[in-house]
């Protein structure tokens, strides 16, 4: 996945002139959407997704959330369609045996806090899921999926990017206007510091807000050469300096990014040469061989919820089926 371009954020003159088929896009998913016929599962479905292409911050929140699920008693099975993984499932994810190539590196992660399943087809993934002993199903991403039925929608955006220029892909970065994505969304969770005015603009949609931060008890001093492939890598950086360490270097790569050994042994001798640790994003740590994996340290960041009691209301509404 290449980094998004300036004018996603911006807008301009390539934005106004790729409008036309941003407005084709816009026509297709509502007419997908429209014709559908969503399967129910027998179980409720939680779905965390977004309406802008990029990291927003949904797999944090989909682990925040199977951990306070799984603490109230409730089994849940995480659904994932295994972005840049080679199985097109339904598979149930092993982080003995599979690996990052095979399933994806989100996956690997949400398997270490609840059974995990890849499947491009979601309605089959959740019967899998079901079929296995769920007791609910979290879906990472597939708001704009519908062939699923969901009892809950969340709508992850991040508060400094926002919806970038408000426009549709290709002219800018959402998968689908706002106003249709809202219209499915039953809250909007709102992670770091609402810089786009995002509060404001979602009407009468629920908004919680969040932060990430490093895992609680984190200390991460001294000089630091940090690398990260994922949506926005920026975000991972100032997450390093927040934790105390001073950052010598900084490499951004594209989401989901495949590194291999030359790159790595660049980014070993450049930390080496400023006598920093090497340190990366729990991510990209799925992504690495296991003898990279311990050459080099991991950030790993948690959600912290603004309002607890409001954010178990709302995943308690899952409890309550109409039969």
């Amino acid at each position: 996945m290449r980094p998004a371009p300036e004018f996603w954020l911006r807008g301009g003159l390539c934005a106004h002139l790729l409008q036309p088929l941003a407005w084709a896009h816009a026509a297709a998913g509502a007419a997908r959407r429209v014709f559908a016929r969503p399967w129910r599962a027998p179980v409720p479905v939680i779905c965390v997704g977004n309406v802008v292409a990029g990291g927003a911050g949904k797999t944090p929140v989909v682990l925040s959330l199977a951990q306070r699920l799984a603490a109230r008693g409730v089994v849940p099975h995480i659904l994932s369609r295994g972005y840049g993984g080679s199985a097109s499932g339904p598979l149930r994810v092993d982080p003995t045996r599979h690996t990052a190539a095979e399933v994806g590196d989100e996956p690997l992660l949400l398997a270490a806090v609840a059974p995990t399943w890849v499947a491009r087809d979601r309605v089959a993934g959740a019967r899998a899921a079901a079929t296995a002993g769920a007791g609910l199903i979290l879906m990472d991403d597939g708001l704009q999926n519908p062939g699923l039925e969901k009892d809950l929608s969340l709508l992850v955006v991040d508060g400094s990017y926002g919806f970038g220029n408000g426009k549709v892909i290709p002219a800018g970065p959402l998968r689908e206007p706002v106003a249709a994505a809202l219209a499915r969304t039953d809250a909007v969770l709102l992670m770091g510091e609402d810089e786009s005015g995002i509060a404001a603009s979602v009407g009468a949609t629920p908004v919680l807000r969040a932060m990430l931060a490093p895992v609680a008890g984190t200390v991460l001093d001294g000089p630091v050469v940090a690398f990260a492939g994922i949506g926005r890598p920026e975000k991972f950086f100032r997450t390093v300096t927040d934790a105390g360490a001073r950052l010598v270097a900084a490499h951004g790569f594209p989401d989901h990014h495949s590194y291999d050994t030359r790159a790595l042994e660049r980014l070993e001798a450049e930390a080496a040469a400023a006598h920093a640790r090497l340190v990366t994003t729990a991510k990209d740590a799925a992504r690495l061989s296991p003898a990279w994996r311990a050459r080099v340290s991991v950030l790993a960041v948690e959600v912290r919820w603004q309002d607890e009691a409001a954010l178990d209301a709302l995943l308690a509404r899952t409890g309550r089926r109409d039969g």
